[in-house]
């Protein structure tokens, strides 16, 4: 049997990076977006209503939850090179990078940094709903045990 022990750091700073990253991506295709597909209203900014507005919640759902799910990173973290794992160091699922997302809206900026600098295992509260840990690939152990 293979046993994983994680061992996670706060890596505060390549975790801020790569949030960075993503959101600077992710806004870039919206605003792109925004500019192609959306109108003018009345106060002369651009907008996007309706069903024409649902590709942007996909985009968002596809980029951090989908490449997560799949890669256990999104690129801002593989450019950093941290990775989502489950506390116990297994690869993350769907579900795992999900429930990690979902509160994404709240858990941007200060209450983020908040959680990792207060919680043992540098977690922010997307992270302990999930039972997820952002790491380093040598964080990491892997020992043999048999019975």
């Amino acid at each position: 049997m293979l046993l994983k022990k994680v061992e996670p750091k706060n890596y505060i700073r390549l975790r801020i990076i790569a949030t960075l990253i993503d959101y600077g991506i992710y806004l870039l295709f919206f605003f792109i977006y925004v500019y192609c597909v959306g109108h003018e209203n009345n106060d002369g900014a651009m907008e996007v209503t309706g069903l024409p507005a649902l590709p942007l919640f996909i985009l968002w759902f596809a980029y951090f939850v989908g490449l997560e799910a799949i890669n256990g990173a999104t690129p801002g973290h593989d450019i950093v090179k941290l990775t989502v794992v489950r506390s116990d160091g297994e690869k993350i699922g769907f579900y795992d990078a999900l429930k990690r997302r979902i509160v994404d809206f709240v858990d941007l900026g200060l209450p983020a940094l908040i959680c990792i600098y207060k919680t043992p295992k540098h977690q922010r509260l997307g992270d302990l709903l999930a039972d997820t840990v952002v790491v380093k690939k040598s964080d990491i152990s892997e020992a043999e045990v048999t019975f």
